[in-house]
């Protein structure tokens, strides 16, 4: 009984082989049809692909889309960092080449200043309340300033020196309300006739040249420049240039507003003169 229960398993796995030969074979052979099992079951699994397969691609392409969120967020980062940077060294590059520029005018006005002894400065504080009064430079006893000399920048006259220490000097500039802070000027073309600038319209942001009899014809774009008759300021700095001729309230004299050369708002480097031979001081208030 053993042994035929044994040549049964035999003779059924010989089936099984031949079986599967023949399956393999037939699967091989090129046709045109497929079996009905064939279809079964590939049309059993493109179902189950066709379930699977577009929300598996919605969620691929969700975290791709995600990823490359992030790289763009990363890359305008970065962007925006090198455009930051590049404000920053252009605003740079352009108060550097504006200084440049300055100190380009500064040096050559010192060079053409030969009757004159030169010293550059630079402004280092300028306190906003007294922001057309007084300026401090960076040049005092120590470099040759004194009192009472004449400061300028490469456009024109700006004001004197005040006061100075060992290592700094104090500037009153032309546009301070002081009432001491005058000029003796002349009018470019206007022969010997000397005037008096004093005062500042802070509206017109022009100085005030006064006492000019009414007889003398005096016109808008004329020249203004100093007279050096005061032992203070040289001869022939350049003040400003006329833009009003009004007359006074009795019609004696008149009064002409002169926008100055300088740009008082705006000062940076400026040029301390003074005469190498002194003049004899003319007038009282040693301007």
């Amino acid at each position: 009984m053993p042994q035929f229960f044994l040549n049964k398993r035999l003779i059924l796995l010989l089936v099984s082989i031949i079986f599967l030969v023949a399956l393999i074979g037939f699967s091989l052979q090129e046709r045109d049809k497929l079996t009905w099992p064939e279809q079964f079951v590939k049309d059993s699994v493109g179902w189950v692909q066709s379930i699977f397969h577009r929300p598996s691609q919605s969620l691929a392409g969700f975290f791709n889309n995600i990823n490359e969120i992030k790289h763009t967020y990363e890359e305008n980062k970065l962007l925006k960092e090198k455009l930051d940077a590049y404000v920053v060294l252009e605003t740079e590059a352009q108060a550097l080449r504006k200084e440049n520029e300055e100190l380009r005018e500064i040096l050559d006005k010192t060079e053409s200043l030969d009757q004159f002894e030169s010293i550059q400065a630079t402004v280092i504080n300028r306190e906003p309340s007294l922001w057309y009064d007084l300026i401090t430079v960076n040049k005092g006893s120590q470099h040759g300033v004194e009192a009472n000399m004449a400061v300028i920048t490469a456009k024109g006259l700006i004001g004197k020196v005040k006061n100075v220490s060992a290592y700094h000097s104090t500037i009153q500039l032309l546009s301070s309300p002081d009432r001491k802070n005058r000029i003796s000027a002349y009018v470019q073309s206007v022969k010997n006739e000397f005037f008096v600038i004093e005062g500042y319209d802070e509206e017109k942001e022009s100085l005030l040249l006064k006492e000019i009899p009414y007889e003398i014809e005096i016109e808008e774009g004329q020249q203004v420049l100093t007279s050096g008759l005061g032992g203070v300021f040289p001869r022939n700095l350049l003040v400003g240039e006329i833009t009003e001729v009004v007359a006074d309230n009795y019609g004696l004299t008149k009064t002409a507003y002169v926008k100055p050369a300088a740009d008082f708002y705006e000062i940076q480097n400026v040029i301390i003169v003074e005469r190498k031979m002194e003049a004899v001081d003319e007038e009282g208030d040693g301007s």
